[in-house]
C-alpha cells in the first residue's frame, strides 16, 4: 500500500524533525499555511510538472462526480494561494508548511505517503531570492542534527539548451533517462541521429559535477549562446554571496552539479538539494520556479524547497542520532479511596505545565504497573497509597529504583500552591522545578 503507522517514539521522531524545520522558518519571517491534502484535478494539475503529473493519485469524489488528485507536492497549492487569496500582497510572500503528500507510484522505500516541511518565497527575484532560499535550506540542513551534509547546486539552463529543439518524445526520454543515470553510453545511444554539436554538449554533461571552480571553469569554456552563460556566471555569484550565510563547513563542502536534468520541465533556473549521510536520496529538494504561479492567472517569480521528513528520520536513525527526549509525562495511581485526590493531583501538575493523567486499571502488582507506565511513555508515577501517603518512582530509567517516599503534608501544600509542597513533590519526582 506505501502508507504506515507510526508508533510514539517514531512519531516523536518526525515530529521533533517537523517543529524544529517549522520554527526555524518562522525565525527567517516566514509564516505557516495549511492546505488541502486533494483538491479538483485540474487545478492541482495544472501546478505540476510532468513527472509529479503522472504521479498524482486521482478518483472521483462521490458527492460531486468530480475528479480529484491527492496532493503529489505542496508548492503548487503554495503558488495558488499566492497568485489568488494573497495576490494583492505588493511585496515578497514567505509561506511555510508542513504535511503528508501521496504518490501514486511507490518511493525508493516502498512509501507513497511522504512527509514534508517546506518554504516558499514568492516575488523575491534573483540573485537575491536565491541566496536566501539556499541559505536557509543550509540552515534547514544543519537543524537534523546529522553529521555529514552536502549541499549540491545547479541551474537548469545549460540542460534546457541542451534539450531544447528535440521534438521525438522516444529520444528525448531516453536521454533523460540516460542523463539522470550519467550514463554516457546511454546518451550516445539515444543522441545517435543529432547534429555533432548537440552530440558532444550531450555527451559533457555527466561530466559538469564536482567542485564549484573547476565545474564552473569548464563549463564556461564550452561555447553557449550569452543567456545561458549568464546564468552560468549568476550561480557563480549567488555560491560567493552564501559564503558568509551557510555554515563553513557545509559551504566548504558545496557541489555543482550542471547536468541534473530531473525537474527541466518545472524549474527554470537555479536548483537545489541537500543530503545527508544514511539517506540514499536526498532530503531536500528545491530551486527557482518563475512560471509556475502564471498558472493560476498572476505570474510572479519564486523560488524554495521541500524537505522529505522520512529521509531525515531514517539518516539521523542510520546515523545513531539519539532521538529526541520525550517530555516527562506523570501517571498517578491511586488507591480506592484516594480517586478524586488523584484527579485533583494530576490537574495540579498540568496546571505546571506537567502532562499527566490518572491510572484508570488494576494497580495491585507494582512491578506491573511500572512496566505498563514505561511501555506508554510515562516517565515517573505517583502512587497515592492507602493511608495517606504516596511514593514516587522514576520509569525512564531501571523499573527496580527504590521509591522515593512522599509525605502527606507534602501533597496537602502542594495541592494547595505551597511553594514548598510542589518543591517537595517536584523533588520526589525528579522532575524540575518550575519557576512561579
Amino acid at each position: 500500500m506505501g502508507v504506515r503507522d507510526f508508533l510514539p517514539d517514531a512519531a516523536a521522531r518526525r515530529r521533533d524533525i517537523a517543529e524544529r524545520l517549522l520554527s526555524l522558518f518562522e525565525q527567517w519571517g516566514f509564516e505557516r499555511i495549511m492546505t488541502p491534502m486533494f483538491e479538483c484535478a485540474d487545478v492541482l494539475e495544472r501546478g505540476l510538472g510532468k513527472d509529479a503529473r503522472a504521479a498524482a493519485l486521482r478518483f472521483v469524489e462521490p458527492t460531486s462526480g468530480e475528479v480529484v488528485a491527492m496532493r503529489p507536492d505542496i508548492t503548487p497549492q503554495v503558488a495558488r494561494i499566492a497568485a489568488t487569496r494573497l495576490g494583492d500582497v505588493g511585496g515578497p510572500l514567505r509561506l511555510c508548511y508542513e504535511g503528508a503528500v501521496m504518490r501514486l507510484e511507490e518511493g525508493p522505500r516502498g512509501q507513497r505517503e511522504i512527509l514534508q516541511a517546506g518554504a516558499e518565497l514568492v516575488g523575491a527575484p534573483p540573485p537575491a531570492g536565491d541566496v536566501e532560499a539556499i541559505a536557509l535550506a543550509a540552515a534547514a540542513l544543519a537543524s537534523t542534527r546529522i553529521g555529514e551534509l552536502r549541499l549540491d547546486l545547479g541551474h537548469m539552463a545549460l540542460v534546457r539548451h541542451a534539450l531544447a529543439g528535440l521534438e521525438d518524445g522516444e529520444m528525448l526520454g531516453a536521454l533523460e533517462t540516460a542523463l539522470v543515470k550519467k550514463d554516457r553510453a546511454g546518451i550516445a545511444r539515444a543522441s545517435a541521429g543529432l547534429p555533432p554539436e548537440k552530440r558532444e554538449l550531450l555527451d559533457l554533461l555527466p561530466g559538469l559535477y564536482g567542485p564549484p571552480a573547476d565545474v564552473l571553469a569548464r563549463a564556461r569554456a564550452i561555447p553557449l549562446p550569452e543567456e545561458v552563460s549568464a546564468s552560468i556566471d549568476g550561480l557563480s555569484s549567488v555560491i560567493d554571496q552564501l559564503r558568509d550565510l551557510v555554515d563553513e563547513e557545509l559551504y566548504a563542502g558545496i557541489t555543482v552539479d550542471l547536468g541534473e536534468v530531473r525537474g527541466f520541465d518545472y524549474y527554470t533556473g537555479i536548483r537545489f538539494s541537500g543530503y545527508a549521510a544514511g539517506a540514499g536520496e536526498a532530503v531536500l529538494q528545491g530551486g527557482r520556479y518563475d512560471q509556475l504561479l502564471s498558472r493560476y492567472g498572476q505570474g510572479a517569480r519564486a523560488t524554495g524547497f521541500a524537505v522529505d521528513i522520512e529521509a531525515v528520520a531514517r539518516a539521523q536513525r542510520a546515523c545513531d542520532t539519539s532521538r529526541p527526549a520525550r517530555r516527562d509525562r506523570v501517571l498517578v495511581a491511586p488507591s480506592e479511596d484516594r480517586t478524586a485526590e488523584a484527579a485533583r493531583m494530576a490537574s495540579l501538575l498540568r496546571g505546571e505545565s506537567i502532562p499527566s493523567a490518572v491510572h484508570l486499571g488494576d494497580q495491585d502488582d507494582d512491578a506491573a504497573l511500572l512496566r505498563y507506565a514505561r511501555q506508554v511513555g510515562f516517565s515517573r508515577v505517583l502512587m497515592l497509597d492507602a493511608g495517606g501517603g504516596a511514593r514516587a518512582y522514576c520509569v525512564d530509567k531501571d523499573a527496580g529504583q527504590q521509591a522515593r517516599p512522599v509525605k502527606a503534608e507534602t501533597l496537602a501544600a502542594a495541592t494547595a500552591g505551597a511553594a514548598a509542597g510542589l518543591s517537595g513533590l517536584f523533588s520526589a519526582l525528579a522532575l524540575e522545578a518550575r519557576g512561579r
